[in-house]
């Protein structure tokens, strides 16, 4: 078994709710802005169980979420994304933690592309600022 496959075993092991709330502390931690949890488990086409979106104030503030989400997960989870991109220009950055996905968006940006009129179907939960 290689490495990547070793991660998605051990991150399809995880619970989602002690994935995601380490996800959205993580966040918080970093004071990441209108925090929304979509659950997307009764849909059909959807590529993962949640979608966790968030967003930044600058290229700054979103790389500093993003490391924040990698630091917490792998620290208290002893995991890491599968996939990661976005960190070169920060205004999307994008972490696949297989069962959720999260997007941390400059907020033009997430206005652009509206994950949550996308996917409006899903279980929408807000989380308040810390």
């Amino acid at each position: 078994m290689n490495l990547t496959t070793l991660q998605r075993v051990k991150t399809r092991g995880l619970g989602s709710e002690q994935l995601n709330h380490a996800i959205i502390e993580g966040i918080r931690d970093k004071k990441g802005k209108n925090i929304v949890q979509l659950d997307l488990r009764r849909l059909d086409d959807a590529p993962a169980d949640f979608f966790i979106i968030c967003e930044g104030d600058s290229n700054t503030h979103i790389k500093a979420i993003s490391d924040s989400i990698y630091k917490r997960v792998k620290d208290e989870l002893n995991t890491m994304p599968s996939h990661t991109e976005g960190t070169t220009n920060a205004r999307w950055v994008l972490m696949d933690y297989f069962n959720t996905i999260v997007h941390v968006f400059y907020p033009e940006t997430r206005q652009f592309y509206d994950l949550e009129q996308l996917w409006s179907d899903a279980r929408a939960t807000e989380f308040a600022e810390l």
